[in-house]
């Protein structure tokens, strides 16, 4: 395991810390419609991963644990005793990854667009991805992977942002954006997410093709404190697609979990 990561960061309005994780070949940036709509009431704190955005780009591979401890470096130098935490996709793992190891820094959890008690089938149809993209390089890849990401509807309303979601993958080295979808394709928490007792919201969308609200009900299930939030109509990119549907559940679950 290498040395932790000084992440790059960015922090927005007053209240309870925040700390919000992005997903694979994604930024701090995914999190904005997400942040203006909460920066009212919490000190949101987004960061890029390591290998993304403005943070260093150590050598891959990466493990879910060096991820873990790039957030708790990243909670030291913010000298933050708790924090709330949200991860999406991949970095809904993270979150829970964190909180099994350092339980009393955790207020709360937020697992959107996440999976866990994957079936083998499951399991394999996520490794099929990446093996495609290592196989034939991401972009070609990439089209499925839209059409899983963003509904039809808002790819005909918003092909900016879509173009610059590909993009940003495109941009994204190669090593690192299939390193971390390693990661999130073999990374299985249900042996261990029984033991996280800190309150969770867990949220996805209706048709999220590799987060399925049947893997998000599992996770639920096997949390002790979990509420489950379906977002009706909706596929995986839902910080992007519909920040103004996810942050009403976010916010009312948040307040009823105080400010530590």
């Amino acid at each position: 395991m290498g040395e932790a990561v000084r992440s790059a960061f960015s922090v927005e309005g007053e209240g309870a810390p925040l700390i919000l994780i992005h997903g694979i070949g994604a930024s701090r940036h995914s999190w904005d419609g997400i942040v203006d709509r909460l920066r009212s009431k919490y000190r949101c704190i987004t960061y890029d991963l390591r290998g993304h955005g403005r943070s260093p780009v150590p050598p891959t591979p990466y493990s879910l644990d060096d991820l873990v401890d790039d957030l708790e470096a990243l909670r030291s130098e913010l000298g933050l005793v708790k924090a709330h935490f949200a991860g999406h996709s991949l970095g809904g793992m993270i979150g829970p990854a964190y909180a099994r190891r350092y339980p009393d820094r955790v207020m709360s959890l937020g697992l959107l667009s996440t999976a866990a008690g994957r079936t083998a089938e499951d399991t394999a149809k996520v490794k099929g991805v990446v093996a495609a993209m290592r196989e034939r390089g991401i972009v070609p890849v990439l089209e499925t992977l839209k059409d899983r990401w963003f509904t039809p509807e808002f790819a005909a309303r918003r092909p900016d942002v879509i173009a610059r979601r590909m993009q940003q993958v495109i941009d994204c080295n190669p090593e690192v954006f299939l390193s971390v979808f390693d990661i999130y394709a073999a990374a299985e928490m249900a042996p261990w997410l029984g033991e996280i007792e800190a309150p969770a919201l867990v949220l996805t969308g209706e048709f999220d093709g590799g987060c399925p609200p049947r893997l998000n009900q599992f996770i639920a299930r096997t949390m002790p404190n979990a509420e489950l939030v379906v977002l009706p109509n909706l596929r995986h990119a839902i910080l992007l697609e519909a920040p103004d549907q996810v942050a009403p559940p976010l916010l009312s679950f948040l307040s009823r979990h105080g400010s530590g």
